[in-house]
């Protein structure tokens, strides 16, 4: 068979993908094997493939095909989230370029375009999966707001009304004034700025006397309602049931006294807004005053303002400043630097926003998914994000449920007309409740009108292990049963509180068990300046390019190589070429075999024999080391042990030891047993690189039709012969000494030597003898009982190693050669003493610093003692 001179990814990734969609090898059912089930951290259905999802699916990939070579029943469900505020954002964009505006359509003409924008674009990210060589179950693909799903929302969100954890208040919010939505505490960002802090005038109401008060928002003066100092200030007991009059407005407010108020921060005065901020708001609760809302949903002024009406807040600053100049209330301004809250979603400042919400009680709810983590009933890798999870749960907030858009999942509450209403799975069921309730059994759906706002998509996604396997609508049906609770989660750390701990709490809530029982933290993709990748800074390849130029078996080894678990990955396109140079690596040593003649007349020589016994040990070695490194969830260092196997111990010793000489057969025996060793390390190594795993392993031998290494097996390990593995590690050591000889003298590998050695207690034990006398060239190995003159030498353990070069080398012009080298690490090591006998430099140099002179001294050290042995030997 002709092997290609090169691989090429291209050709073989689409094939073998396709093959394994035909043989419908990622598709599951309940069986009797053990389950292993992995849930995809659900793309938006917004979103193209980025460097973070090439990660994370990278990683659950790898999972899964190991579950599946380890015989059990792996199901890994994908699916793609309905993303509320991001797809709406993007449909009212798109609808807006077209000269149509949401507010000129009713919500189901609206709707329509929703999901019209959906079917065309949804699926764009699972298919460039598929690139990435994900073997999901693409039956089982699931949306967040497809009839299964959505049913499953509208049920929990009822049935946790009817136990009383959900409730609708009055509350303050985190608004997005460009989406126009309430959002959550965990989608604001926190960004330091550089700000300003405005000192503004407050006359006393009746007196040509003032306080000053400072703020970084003068936009909200027109909202103020008190100003506010602390009850055991000395400077302001004066003030204590006086009025003042607020800025430009000249509304009259009273002077509050409260310990809330910091007073060493700005003036000790603070003006109070209770609409606008959320410790104002809680003082006004406090205290009784009025609230004033001077903002309109978009983040302009409105009627309540008095002024500037209608222009946006950022412009209203501007344009109060002056305004407060012009009137004598500016005293002064100065830089100030602070943290602002934007929005995930949109990225413009958050405004806090008094506003009636629906809300999740949360305590209970937390309890035993707090109480689940702490006792490792659900572990975390690494486990240092316990203590974070722990601290979220334990200051939790009750949860914002309601979102004031049209795409997403309608909240089931139904109004009658005297503003009372009944909650319900449904528009009938909603009715036949509203009947009862009222006793009026006429009410018609025209009496009732349903919420307008949807449910925050967190509030599906929670359910996501659940409800893949519709386990809210039929709780005990087959699936649930067999594939739930879940193995493992794959996500990254910074959806820990969306989603990680909200589907713990939906598990325990609904199932009274957990979701899944690992949860591994993949870090964050950033580039090799630090930063996180984004397309705002344009530091972001495109995982697809990637793939077409270094192949996605390149691309998973080359981010895989430096990603721990929870450590972040510095990406450049070294990574994916490292990749790619280890696939052409695997591939060259697989044409170097096959390109073997092999004869059925050659017995098997001694250093074939040992060589694969040793390689077979060696490999059983790794897959133990392999094996506990995934049962620790240390993916980087499984694949890392692989890697090294491959390029150091299969490719760069077995073949060179069993390869023939140049022309030469090889005996069938050797060839079998080097395929047979080859087979399970391409099986290994399949979940990391799946494809060209897969092509070689149908090229080693003939297959039958529907085979795959997909569904082989995961080699077993055996004890394994340390005694063995010693000894060969003695061998290469031996072989690199006579090297060293080599290089040194510039004698060539043609010539054969003769190698005398003086066995230690512990050292060569000369059970390799056959391998030495190859790769070496020896012409013979002798044992000796003492040192030989005159010969270079090297030390293996506590064995010698003589080389006797007789007229190979000019003895008088290497000990010339050796008492130069000798005379300059002298000086060397005396430069090094120096540094190390100086107290000052060995108590205020950095540690590592000191460490690394201390390391040079011991190799100066080491070189002497050699140099003078070879020196002896040689006179």
């Amino acid at each position: 068979m002709e092997i290609p001179s090169k691989y090429n990814p291209v050709e073989v990734e689409d094939k073998w993908y396709k093959y394994w969609l035909e043989q419908n090898y990622f598709h599951s059912e309940p069986d009797d094997r053990e389950p292993y089930t992995i849930v995809i951290p659900p793309p938006n259905v917004t979103g193209v493939l980025h460097m973070g999802h090439m990660l994370n699916n990278t990683i659950q990939d790898i999972l899964v095909r190991r579950a599946r070579l380890l015989g059990k029943n792996a199901c890994w469900v994908p699916g793609t989230d309905h993303a509320s505020i991001a797809t709406e954002a993007k449909v009212v964009a798109k609808l807006k370029s077209e000269g149509i505006g949401k507010k000129d359509l009713t919500r189901d003409e609206f709707l329509k375009h929703a999901w019209d924008w959906t079917d065309k674009h949804g699926g764009i990210i699972l298919e460039q999966l598929k690139k990435l060589g994900a073997s999901c179950d693409w039956e089982r693909t699931s949306f967040t707001m497809d009839e299964i799903r959505s049913q499953s929302v509208v049920k929990v969100f009822v049935d946790l009304y009817n136990k009383g954890l959900v409730y609708r208040g009055v509350r303050m919010v985190n608004w997005d004034p460009a989406a126009k939505t309430a959002v959550s505490d965990e989608e604001v960002i926190h960004k330091e700025e550089q700000s300003k802090l405005y000192y503004v005038r407050y006359q006393i109401e009746g007196e040509d006397n003032y306080v000053t008060i400072a703020t970084t928002r003068p936009e909200t003066i027109l909202g103020d309602t008190a100003v506010c100092v602390n009850p055991n200030d000395e400077r302001f007991q004066h003030l204590k049931g006086k009025r003042v009059l607020v800025p430009l407005v000249e509304r009259s407010v009273p002077v509050i006294v409260d310990e809330y108020v910091d007073m060493e921060f700005g003036t000790g005065c603070l003006k109070i807004t209770p609409a606008h901020d959320i410790n104002d708001y809680e003082i006004g609760m406090r205290h009784n005053l009025e609230t004033i809302d001077t903002f309109n949903d978009d983040g302009t002024l409105s009627e309540k303002a008095q002024i500037l009406v209608g222009v946006d807040r950022f412009e209203a600053r501007k344009q109060i400043v002056p305004m407060l100049e012009k009137s004598g209330n500016m005293v002064k301004v100065e830089d100030y630097k602070n943290k602002v809250g934007y929005s995930e979603r949109t990225d413009v400042v958050i405004e806090p926003k008094l506003s009636a919400q629906w809300f999740l009680s949360m305590e209970k709810l937390a309890k035993p998914a707090l109480d689940a983590v702490e006792s490792d009933e659900v572990e975390f890798h690494p486990k240092k994000f316990k203590n974070l999870y722990r601290h979220w749960m334990g200051n939790l907030k009750d949860w914002c449920i309601s979102r004031q858009l049209w795409w997403g999942h309608q909240i089931p509450v139904y109004y009658l007309e005297d503003g009372s209403f009944v909650v319900a799975e449904t528009a009938e069921k909603a009715l036949a409740a509203a009947k009862e309730k009222t006793g009026n059994p006429n009410l018609t759906m025209d009496n009732l009108t349903q919420d307008e706002d949807v449910l925050d998509t967190w509030a599906s996604s929670w359910l996501w292990p659940i409800s893949v396997f519709d386990g809210v609508a039929k709780p005990d049906n087959n699936e649930i049963n067999y594939y739930y609770p879940t193995s493992d989660l794959v996500t990254g750390h910074d959806i820990i509180f969306f989603w990680v701990a909200r589907m713990i709490m939906a598990g325990y809530s609904e199932r009274d068990q957990y979701p899944f029982k690992n949860v591994y933290f993949t870090g964050m993709v950033r580039d090799k300046q630090g930063r996180k990748m984004s397309k705002s800074l344009g530091n972001s390849p495109d995982p697809i390019e990637l793939i077409e130029k270094y192949g996605a078996d390149g691309v998973r080894v080359g981010m895989l190589l430096c990603s721990p678990a929870g450590g972040d990955l510095l990406f450049d396109e070294s990574l994916p070429e490292q990749g790619r140079n280890f696939s052409a690596k695997i591939w060259n040593s697989f044409r170097l075999v096959r390109g073997w003649e092999v004869s059925d007349e050659l017995e098997q020589p001694e250093h074939s024999k040992l060589a694969i016994e040793w390689f077979n040990q060696k490999l059983s070695e790794q897959i133990a080391i392999m094996n506990d490194h995934f049962d620790k969830f240390r993916i980087s260092d499984a694949l890392m042990t692989i890697y090294t196997t491959i390029r150091d111990e299969f490719s760069s010793w077995l073949l060179e030891v069993v390869k023939p000489a140049y022309l030469q057969p090889i005996d069938r025996k050797t060839y079998e047993e080097v395929l047979d060793a080859l087979d399970k390390v391409l099986r290994v190594l399949h979940p990391f690189m799946p494809f060209i795993s897969e092509e070689i392993w149908q090229l080693l031998r003939e297959r039958q039709a529907g085979e795959s290494i997909m569904v082989s097996q995961w080699p077993e390990v055996g004890e394994v012969n340390q005694n063995l593995l010693t000894g060969f590690e003695a061998v290469k050591e031996a072989i690199a000494g006579i090297r060293n000889v080599r290089k040194n003298n510039n004698l060539p590998m043609k010539d054969s030597l003769e190698l005398k050695i003086q066995k230690g207690d512990k050292g060569y034990g000369g059970q390799f003898d056959s391998v030495l006398v190859k790769m070496g060239n020896l012409s013979g190995i002798e044992l000796v009982t003492e040192e030989v003159k005159g010969a270079a030498s090297f030390r293996v353990f506590s064995s010698s190693f003589f080389i006797d070069l007789g007229d190979l080398i000019d003895v008088e012009e290497e000990l010339k050669k050796l008492e130069e080298e000798l005379k300059y690490t002298q000086g060397f090591l005396s430069s090094v003493m120096k540094k190390l006998s100086n107290e000052r430099f060995v108590s205020g140099a950095p540690e590592a610093v000191v460490a690394k002179e201390k390391a040079k001294q011991a190799d100066a050290e080491a070189k002497i003692k050699v140099l003078k042995e070879q020196i002896v030997n040689l006179k």
